[in-house]
């Protein structure tokens, strides 16, 4: 089980504070630093900075760290065309020498659409489907041979499919908690299949339904498997305490969804989700101020480095 550090600058959060976890991130050994693509707070509070976009910031982290991996999770498909969206991520993939991912979702936030005048249309799943054909078949793309694509809503006409990115096969995560439509998208396009914030009873049949999904389109590349959910850890029951307090949520609400409290508690829960299949696990740190968190999220992780 490999572990990633998830972060949400929507909340409010600037490009130097968000360097600052990056590069404790990687200091600590941590497998990447992934952030949200969002454009407004989520709930009451200080939006501080305001939103930072997700690919640009993404873009000044490529240059500004050294080894870890870097992506979303997850983009929109309502915020970017798919053929930009392409060139973006490859551009960035070559700005940090092959470490970026590409998660794609269909987006729900209906409210920061409004805000800063992004269409929210309601068949989004068709509109992920086509993205996400169009963002591979385009990366897949010989040097010096054409891409074409015609769907619903997106035409491709003979696009030399530049640039490619850095690595042979930059990996593409699809997120959900459906179990039909998401699973089949992620056995046909993704590398990776990550529940977000998922009960921990769903997780088992989640991914048997991914299961059979690979199954049928007959795929014998593997799909790595992965939750993300929020962290706040501590030595003790006052510093979980305090860090709950710091992000607005109770210590028990946080145990009973994510992984918290005491070293042995967060030993037990991986346990158990490492014998529901989970792969990777991508730890949602909300208070970007308190790196000291991050220090012990790799401790009781055996993430740390000497």
């Amino acid at each position: 089980m490999d572990f990633r550090i998830f972060t949400e600058p929507q909340q409010g959060a600037s490009y130097d504070e968000l360097l600052a976890v990056a590069l404790r991130t990687e200091q600590l050994g941590f497998d990447g630093f992934f952030r949200s693509d969002h454009y407004l707070r989520m709930g009451d509070g200080d939006p501080g900075y305001g939103p930072t976009d997700a690919w640009t910031s993404l873009a000044g982290l490529a240059r500004d760290t050294s080894r870890v991996r870097l992506g979303t999770l997850v983009s929109s498909v309502t915020y970017r065309l798919p053929g930009i969206l392409a060139v973006q991520v490859a551009n960035v993939d070559a700005m940090s020498g092959g470490r970026v991912e590409l998660g794609l979702g269909t987006g729900w936030f209906a409210e920061e659409h409004a805000a800063y005048g992004i269409p929210f249309p309601k068949r989004r799943f068709d509109l992920l489907e086509e993205q996400l054909a169009i963002v591979t078949g385009m990366w897949a793309t010989p040097a010096g041979a054409r891409f074409s694509f015609e769907g619903e809503h997106y035409a491709i006409v003979d696009s030399p499919a530049l640039p490619e990115p850095a690595q042979d096969r930059l990996p593409v995560i699809v997120g959900g908690l459906g179990e039909k439509r998401t699973p089949r998208l992620a056995a046909r396009f993704a590398d990776e299949h990550n529940l977000s914030f998922p009960t921990f009873d769903r997780i088992r049949p989640l991914f048997a339904a991914l299961d059979r999904a690979i199954e049928v389109e007959e795929r014998t590349r593997p799909v790595v498997r992965s939750v993300a959910m929020v962290a706040c850890v501590g030595e003790d029951e006052a510093t979980v305490a305090r860090r709950a307090a710091a992000i607005g949520r109770e210590p028990a609400e946080l145990r009973e969804h994510g992984i918290a409290g005491t070293r042995a508690e967060v030993e037990d829960r991986l346990g158990a989700l490492a014998d529901d299949g989970v792969e990777r696990v991508y730890l949602q740190t909300l208070d970007l101020t308190d790196l000291d968190h991050l220090d012990e999220l790799a401790a009781f992780t055996g993430t740390a480095v000497e």
